[in-house]
This record gives C-alpha cells, sequence and structure tokens, in this order.
C-alpha cells in the first residue's frame, strides 16, 4: 500500500528519434516483474497467521518477517537505482526478477519449525524489489514516448496500486483453498514469464558524466545495520524483554551506527543520503508524510490479524473485507492528480490525508459485535484507499517539482526509500504494540466491549495499534501543513 506508487510521475523525456520503442512484450514483463512484490510478496500482510500456524514459529517471528521485506526494499532502493544507471537498467531488473525467484523459493520451501528459510526469502524478496522498482521505471522513461509512456505508466501503475489492493484477497483465496506456499510458486512462475519477455530490449543506462560517482559504502553499511537493529528491537523487545542483554545491545549497535550514518553522510560529497534535500521544506514535508503515511500500512496487518484470531475468519474472508480498498485506491489516483492541478499539492494532501485517518478510526471500533465490525471495516478500508488515492500523486509532485532538475534522481530515490521504511516501521510497532498488548493484562472499561468476552484483550490491543496508525496520519497532516506552501499549481 505505498505511496511510492505514485513515482511513476518521475517519468520523463523521450527517447532519441530512430531508437529502439518500447513494446507490448516489454510492457508486460516489466508489470510482470512488478507485480511479484506488490501482489505476491505483500500477501503475508493478510496470510501471515496462516504461515505462523504451519511453520510453527514464534508471532514475534512472523511479524519480522512480514516487515523485514520492506525494510531491505529501502535500504537498497537509492544504490540499486544507480546500479541501473550505472551497469544497464535490463541487466537490473533481470537480477530482481531472478532474486524474486530465488526468495520464493525459500519461502515456498521452508521447513516447520524453523524460521531462517522463511527470513532468508523475505529478505531476498526485498532486495528483488529494489532492483525492480527504480530500473523498470527507467525502462519506460527511455523505451516510451508520449501517449504510449503514458500508457506503459498507467499499466505500471496497475501493476503497483492494483497489486497491494488485491494481495490482501488474492492471498486469502490462495490460502483457504490450495495453501499458503502455492503464492510463492506461483509467485516463481510469474517471475519465471517476466524473466523470458524482458531479454530482446536494447541495455539502456544513464548518462555519464565526468567521473564516475562511486557507491557510498561505509554509509550504506552504517545505514543497513542500523535500520536491522531498530528493527528486530521493535520486532522482538516484547519477546525478549526491553530490559534484556540482547535488546540493549542492540540499541547501542543502532545508536553508534546511527550516528556514524550522519557523521559519514555529513562529512562526504558521495552521501548515499542527500541531506541537503532537506532544506527544501516543501519536499521534506512531501518525504516525511510519505513515510508516516506508508507506516499506516499496519492497520491491514493488525485488523485482518484480528478478525482472523479474534473473530474466527479465514484468510478469505478477511481479504474480503479489503476489496473496497482495491477499487477506491485505483478510482482515485486519477482524481488526484485532477485536484493537484486544480489547487496545488497542499490541499489533496491533507484531504487523503484525513480521509485515510478516518478510515483507520474506523477500524479502531473493536468493541463492536463481530458482524457490525466487519461492515465498518469495509467502510474504513474504502476511505483508506480513497484517501491514498488523493494523496498519491500530490504528495510526489510537490517533493520532486520542488527540488533541482540535477537532484531530481536523488530525490526521487530518497523519496521511493520514505515509502518502503515508512511501511516496514509501521508494520513493525502495530505488530508489536498487537502482540505485545494482547500478551498483558491492561484494564478496560466495563461494558465497552460487546459480544464474546473471552477475546477482549485481543480487541483492545488491536484498537490501540490501530490508533498508533491513525496518529501518524495526523503526524502527517501536520508536517504538510508547516512545510508545504498553499497554492495553485501553476506547471503542468
Amino acid at each position: 500500500m505505498s505511496s511510492d506508487n505514485g513515482n511513476a510521475a518521475i517519468a520523463v523525456g523521450s527517447p532519441a528519434p530512430g531508437a529502439y520503442r518500447g513494446n507490448d512484450k516489454l510492457l508486460l514483463g516489466i508489470v510482470l516483474a512488478v507485480v511479484t512484490f506488490w501482489l505476491f510478496a505483500q500477501t503475508t500482510l493478510n496470510v501471515a497467521p496462516d504461515m505462523r500456524a504451519e511453520l510453527r514459529i514464534d508471532e514475534s517471528w512472523s511479524n519480522l518477517a512480514v516487515s523485514i521485506t520492506a525494510l531491505f526494499s529501502g535500504i537498497f532502493i537509492v544504490v540499486m537505482g544507480g546500479g541501473a544507471d550505472r551497469f544497464g537498467r535490463v541487466r537490473m531488473a533481470l537480477i530482481g526478477v531472478v532474486l524474486s525467484m530465488v526468495g520464493s523459493l525459500f519461502i515456498a520451501g521452508s521447513p516447520t519449525g524453523t524460521v531462517v528459510f522463511l527470513m532468508t526469502g523475505r529478505i531476498i524478496q526485498g532486495l528483488s524489489a529494489a532492483c525492480i522498482m527504480p530500473s523498470t521505471l527507467a525502462l519506460l522513461k527511455a523505451y516510451y514516448d508520449g501517449a504510449q509512456r503514458q500508457r506503459a505508466v498507467s499499466y505500471w501503475s496497475i501493476g503497483s496500486w492494483g497489486g497491494s489492493g488485491l494481495c490482501s484477497l488474492f492471498g486469502g483465496i490462495v490460502a483457504s483453498t490450495i495453501g499458503w506456499r502455492w503464492i510463492f510458486w506461483m509467485a516463481i512462475a510469474v517471475s519465471m514469464i517476466s524473466y523470458l519477455l524482458i531479454p530482446g530490449t536494447p541495455e539502456s543506462r544513464g548518462e555519464q558524466s565526468g567521473e564516475r560517482r562511486r557507491i557510498d559504502w561505509s554509509g550504506l553499511i552504517t545505514f543497513m545495520i542500523s535500520m536491522v537493529a531498530l528493527n528486530v528491537i521493535i520486532g522482538q523487545g516484547s519477546k525478549l524483554g526491553w530490559t534484556s542483554m540482547m535488546i540493549l545491545g542492540l540499541a547501542a549497535v543502532f545508536l553508534v551506527t546511527a550516528i556514524a550514518f550522519l557523521k559519514i553522510e555529513l562529512s562526504t560529497e558521495n552521501a548515499f543520503v542527500d541531506f541537503k534535500l532537506f532544506a527544501n521544506s516543501a519536499y521534506t514535508g512531501a518525504t516525511l508524510s510519505n513515510f508516516l503515511l506508508n507506516g499506516a500500512a499496519g492497520t491491514l496487518l493488525v485488523s485482518l490479524t484480528l478478525v482472523q484470531t479474534g473473530a474466527g475468519l479465514s484468510s478469505l474472508q478477511a481479504g474480503l473485507l479489503t476489496l473496497g480498498y482495491l477499487v477506491a485506491i485505483l478510482a482515485t489516483i486519477r482524481v488526484g492528480e485532477k485536484f493537484l492541478q486544480l489547487w496545488g499539492a497542499r490541499k489533496p494532501m491533507l484531504l487523503g490525508c484525513a480521509i485515510t485517518a478516518l478510515g483507520i478510526l474506523l477500524t479502531c471500533t473493536t468493541f463492536l459485535y463481530a458482524r457490525q465490525y466487519m461492515i465498518v471495516a469495509v467502510i474504513g478500508f474504502t476511505l483508506f484507499g480513497i484517501g491514498l488515492g488523493f494523496y498519491a500523486t500530490p504528495s510526489t509532485d510537490a517533493a520532486l517539482s520542488n527540488v533541482p532538475q540535477n537532484q531530481v534522481g536523488s530525490a526521487a530515490g530518497i523519496y521511493k526509500m520514505a515509502s518502503s521504511l515508512g511501511a516496514a516501521f509501521g508494520v513493525a510497532i502495530s505488530a508489536a504494540l498487537f502482540t505485545g498488548l494482547s500478551a498483558g493484562h491492561l484494564t478496560y472499561r466495563e461494558g465497552l466491549f460487546v459480544g464474546r468476552t473471552d477475546n477482549v484483550q485481543v480487541r483492545y490491543a488491536a484498537a490501540a495499534a490501530l490508533l498508533f496508525n491513525a496518529f501518524m496520519v495526523i503526524v502527517a497532516m501536520i508536517a504538510i501543513l508547516r512545510t508545504v506552501s498553499p497554492g495553485r499549481k501553476t506547471e503542468n
């Protein structure tokens, strides 16, 4: 559910006269590559309970497995985008497709009683997404022009937005019929088709000017260590104990590497993350709100897990609750674009956030009877999709139209990274709150929760975790109000 999907808007420019033109074969290969992440890898938001039960793994580990794919995608997406420009976009896309097959194979073949195969596969899937997303967008820019590019970008967006909207329902259907492992066997088959369609496309590289830019390995490594340490702290803290030696040690690792990362990036000309971009307030607000809004992905995990564990629904029945989300998000992306043209970026971004927050608040009504809650959740998820659709294009425009042309590539990479990292940490924190509070002994108002009384603690925990997601969206609105200037858009 990432507004990173809206980054298709950065594909500008034209192929040279007489150059290779993209065709439907290449476009199909690109779309299939994109859905390996958005449709297949993202199904874990809904099928995690099924996976956890069959593999007989701890809930904290399954929660970590859900979030770690987006985490590794976010960590490496900037580097892989630069690698695609240097070594070839076709080559990088194919590497991503191969990694998707390898990661899916690890997950589909995961033996019972261990998390090693599952975690390895999810990490590789994150690396796959980091390779595929920037390289395929760059190929759309290089080999499609005019109306054909608009058509190609639309299909790319359907693959990403449509995939993210359909993943919960699709995952539920497969898991409830032939088993969750088949999701990843199907992902391998789709990846194979993509791998057969993309070759034959001429290689495309970025323009090389002057001295070849070196990869900021020290910045990348310290950033990766700090982010992984923080993610493990969030996911395992309640299980291991927040004052355990393991958690305290990881906290020390996070602090040391995070400080080292900041010092490295602020003192090098070849920074992995160009912090000078954040001197632009509009870019800062768009990127921060993008991070926070993507963090609300935890809403799906918590709400769908609740109706399965607390109300006894199957993953298929839970997935059906998100059908309105799919329809709404696809129907409103172009509406957000029109709002951008009429009002500028600020108003539709705020409107999108407000509707998203309202949708999340509706999912917080876990005190209702199960049947009532499901009806309210359907409405909530639909509003969630509408809000994201309104927000996506104006946010991308606010970020990328406010930076110098020679910094657009770097700015887009960081914006995309914010999307993935927001989803990773939002899911991790929501899952940690839900898991930790479910196992606790909190007091709550008598008579507030109607229906069954044996699952009140779980429902209370879900409400608290969902309120955290609403809080993040409210913070995003504050960031937009303080950084994005009001005003009508004057250029298209």
